[in-house]
């Protein structure tokens, strides 16, 4: 059996291609069936170790961003999801997978346009309420369609819709408390804050974070994911504006997580902040509560829609970017933190948002689908 997984170029596209790959074995492993072969196709690794580390073949492709502004770029752009497309086709012929399980994103077009010329079974998961372009195409086609947002259901056909929530990968699915203050060289007995910038990071959230950490420093401790190309300038920048404070120690920069810092990170954690992308659905796993800060704007307001979503099932409360203030921020922690009984309530809803076989349920529809194919 061949599997070949496809995605756009984040983190919230792909694990969660991981994690259903991850479900697959399992499921292999418990029915006893012959080990599938996965294969990865996008325009760039990602994550060329765990790709290695799970055996998943990559396939590189170009492809190039759909722009909804006029700009010279669109030209270089369309040449390059000719290109892709042209490629992939023939390295999908070549393997001729038994399934395509596509996250959506632009740099999954060469494979599901191959897919679909090849007559290829696909199924698609849609991780934002709103659906991406690509997802929307091709949800004509797909034959099971899995989604983290029920809303997402009236873009697409109605009798191919699951609403399955959003997988994430068994490694970071279970917070980790011991062991994690001292991992993390925290104290004891001071609240912690996790703030999450996504896999790029959020400059304007650090930017904000910055202006009021001397405070925030006073009061609680801060595990910050700054993303890769901010580290650098917060390091700096955190340098000189805690010189002076007595609890410089407390804030705590990293560019990423590893699995086992981001569980150990989530064990310690009282309070999360972070973008409304997929990370919304480990924080539900994890039961803690949050203050959810969506992009402003983006393809089809998206995030500010995860958001709200979320905040309707009564987990996290939701800061608008535009009207996002360093003043709001910390008043806003502070109210938190003061209703203790207000915060165990945002964690119990969390967990009630969770779905934590998404995973699961998804894996087993690509096996029954693929061995269908087989025959």
């Amino acid at each position: 059996m061949k599997i070949l997984l496809t995605g756009g170029g984040s983190g919230g596209h792909f694990y969660p291609l991981i994690a259903v790959a991850e479900q697959i074995e399992r499921v292999v492993r418990e029915r006893h069936l012959l080990q599938p072969k996965f294969y990865y196709m996008s325009s760039d690794e990602y994550d060329a170790r765990l790709l290695f580390e799970r055996n998943i073949t990559f396939l590189r492709v170009s492809a190039g961003k759909f722009r909804r502004y006029f700009s010279p770029l669109i030209i270089i752009d369309t040449c390059r999801v000719v290109f892709g497309v042209v490629k992939a086709f023939w390295k999908v012929y070549s393997i001729f997978p038994d399934i395509v399980f596509s996250k959506g994103g632009y740099a999954s077009l060469p494979a599901v346009v191959a897919a679909w010329l090849l007559r290829i079974p696909l199924v698609i998961h849609e991780s934002d309420s709103v659906p991406g372009a690509v997802n929307r195409w091709s949800g004509k086609f797909a034959l099971r369609i899995a989604l983290s947002y029920a809303d997402a259901a009236l873009y697409f056909p109605r009798e191919k819709v699951a609403h399955t929530g959003n997988p994430v990968r068994q490694d970071i699915s279970l917070p980790q408390k011991s062991g994690a203050r001292e991992f993390l060289g925290l104290e004891e007995g001071v609240p912690v804050i996790l703030i999450l910038g996504g896999s790029q990071g959020a400059a304007r959230i650090n930017d904000t974070v910055l202006d009021i950490l001397p405070k925030l420093v006073e009061r609680y401790q801060v595990i910050h994911q700054t993303g890769k190309v901010h580290l650098a300038e917060m390091k700096g920048t955190t340098g000189l504006v805690l010189k002076d404070s007595p609890h410089r120690n407390r804030y705590h920069a990293f560019d990423y997580l590893s699995a086992s810092a981001l569980r150990m990170a989530a064990g310690a954690a009282e309070l999360v902040i972070s973008r409304a992308g997929s990370t919304i659905f480990e924080i539900a796993l994890w039961g803690i509560p949050s203050i959810i800060i969506p992009i402003e704007g983006g393809a089809g307001d998206h995030q500010r829609k995860n958001a709200f979503t979320y905040a309707h099932a009564g987990a996290c409360v939701v800061l608008e970017e535009t009207n996002l203030t360093p003043s709001l921020l910390l008043s806003e922690i502070d109210r938190l933190f003061a209703n203790r009984g207000e915060l165990a309530q945002l964690g119990e809803n969390a967990k009630k948002f969770a779905r934590p076989d998404a995973a699961r349920v998804i894996a087993e529809e690509i096996l029954a689908i693929a061995l269908e194919h087989e025959k």
